[in-house]
């Protein structure tokens, strides 16, 4: 949050928490209203569930405990965010602005389709895309158009989807895509039509 807000101000922030929610509780609704668990691949359904006792930790032991999640952390995302930085800084310093409206701009009446459609191919947590989403913003881009390019690779990326793949049909994964492709093009389009009020 703070760092969406950082770039894209309080509105955009809360408003992209806001829609991401909806669409996962609408989603998830949609899914079991549909009643598709035998989807799900039957080794998850077998898995016993486990009781694990918590032991109590010190003082000092938390502390250890949490610098060792930092470094997990920072391991786990320099690299994306670097390489965020780096898209970032080649769309806004090397791009021409004009190009950038012709292909993703507002007069591009498909330019949340191609938004969402880039995105997917990408494989990025919330760090590495927004760089390349401010980068975009300051281009010119729709903040709908934006929004629908950073749920997009958070949501519907490749690699993630080659892992959930391993834990729910082909079937299931089918309509899971669907319905968050459909509701992140549907918010796009939404928010790029009520840009004024963000910004």
């Amino acid at each position: 949050m703070l760092i969406l807000m950082s770039f894209f101000g309080t509105k955009i922030a809360i408003a992209y928490v806001v829609v991401g929610l909806i669409l996962a509780v609408a989603g998830g609704t949609v899914i079991d209203k549909l009643g598709l668990e035998k989807y799900v691949e039957s080794y998850v359904r077998d898995i016993e569930n486990v009781n694990l006792e918590m032991s109590e930790m010190t003082r000092h032991e938390r502390i250890s405990y949490s610098k060792q999640q930092v470094k997990d952390i920072i391991r786990k995302v320099w690299l994306y965010i670097l390489i965020g930085v780096g898209i970032g800084a080649a769309i806004h310093n090397w791009i021409p602005q004009s190009i950038v409206e012709n292909v993703i701009g507002e007069n591009n009446p498909f330019a949340v389709l191609l938004a969402t459609a880039i995105g997917v191919p990408m494989y990025a947590d919330i760090f590495g895309t927004i760089p390349i989403a401010e980068a975009l913003f300051a281009k010119g881009v729709g903040v709908g158009t934006v929004l629908s390019f950073m749920m997009a690779v958070t949501a519907l990326s490749l690699p993630s989807m080659i892992l959930l793949s391993k834990v729910v049909k082909p079937k299931l994964l089918a309509i899971f895509v669907s319905i968050v492709s459909i509701g992140i093009v549907i918010i796009g389009y939404l928010f790029n039509a009520v840009s004024f009020i963000l910004i």
